[in-house]
């Protein structure tokens, strides 16, 4: 009897211990596949930006970094890079200022004010870029305020785009905080309004801001339409001046494309990544 509950036993051993056979998972294929095509143009541009002549072959001949290097040795593209950055600071700075206290007074004082901006936020996805452009340059093109042509006009533009991230990102913090249940132990205390608001309320939505902003600059750094249609050349931002350099050389432009990329892409990472610190913060505190 023993001698079979070893054999029962040694039989089973093995089997128990075997590492379990690889299954095909279409999920995990769908995921690559995407992931491939999304990366593919990317690696093809790198490459491209990086390779100092690409003929007939297959791979590039040689590799360097001379066009990296001469484009941020060009005067026109830094231009076009401080421009781009303080048009961008500028919007957002201006949607801090206007969004915020409307989503703070919809979620304490005036409940259907927050109906109505649902409602608005939808409409820079209604009407078309190319649409509000050709009414932009109705209105402003002369008359007391001839702002086309200049900066001015490309920070309230830009303000429409990044509204609907800006305020459902900071609307949907302040409700996930109880923000009315905050204020009012802060008035307990004896704070007031705005005491209250910059010490208590700020602080606890400090990640939607960080995701908001960061969301919102990834869409301004690549925002094309307004900028050319409004300002063109006469204030060339990155993606005016990518247009206008399409007709040079496509090493030149595949850096410049990289570039771009990469920039988004470390802020989005250092944001995602201040907002993970911070999240991790609250949820050990």
């Amino acid at each position: 009897m023993s001698q079979s509950a070893d054999t029962v036993t040694m039989a089973s051993g093995p089997s128990s211990t075997a590492r379990p056979r690889w299954r095909f998972d279409p999920h995990r294929l769908v995921v690559l596949g995407v992931f491939t095509i999304l990366a593919l143009p990317l690696v093809v541009t790198l490459g491209y930006a990086l390779a100092g002549h690409w003929g007939a072959s297959l791979l590039p001949d040689s590799l360097t970094l001379k066009w990296f290097v001469e484009l941020w040795a060009t005067p026109r593209f830094q231009a076009a890079f401080v421009r781009s950055l303080l048009v961008a600071v500028g919007a957002l700075a201006l949607s801090l200022v206007l969004i915020l206290p409307v989503a703070f007074l919809a979620q304490t004082r005036y409940p259907r004010l927050d109906g109505w901006m649902n409602g608005l936020i939808l409409m820079p996805f209604a009407v078309p870029p190319v649409v509000s452009s050709v009414g932009l340059l109705q209105l402003y093109a002369g008359g007391p305020l001839p702002l086309v042509g200049t900066p001015w006009i490309l920070i309230p533009t830009y303000f429409t785009i990044v509204l609907p991230f800006m305020y459902r990102a900071i609307a949907n913090s302040l409700r996930s905080i109880d923000v009315a249940s905050l204020m009012d132990a802060a008035r307990l205390l004896g704070a007031g309004p705005l005491q209250a608001f910059f010490l208590v309320v700020l602080p606890n939505i400090r990640v939607g801001v960080q995701i908001a902003i960061f969301l919102s600059f990834s869409f301004l750094v690549g925002e094309f339409v307004f900028a050319n249609l409004l300002v063109g050349t006469r204030f060339e931002t990155l993606q005016v001046y990518l247009n206008n350099m399409r007709g040079a050389s496509g090493h030149f432009t595949s850096a410049l494309v990289i570039t771009l990329f990469a920039f988004t892409l470390v802020l989005t990472w250092l944001g995602n990544r201040q907002s993970g610190q911070d999240l991790a913060k609250e949820s050990a505190s």
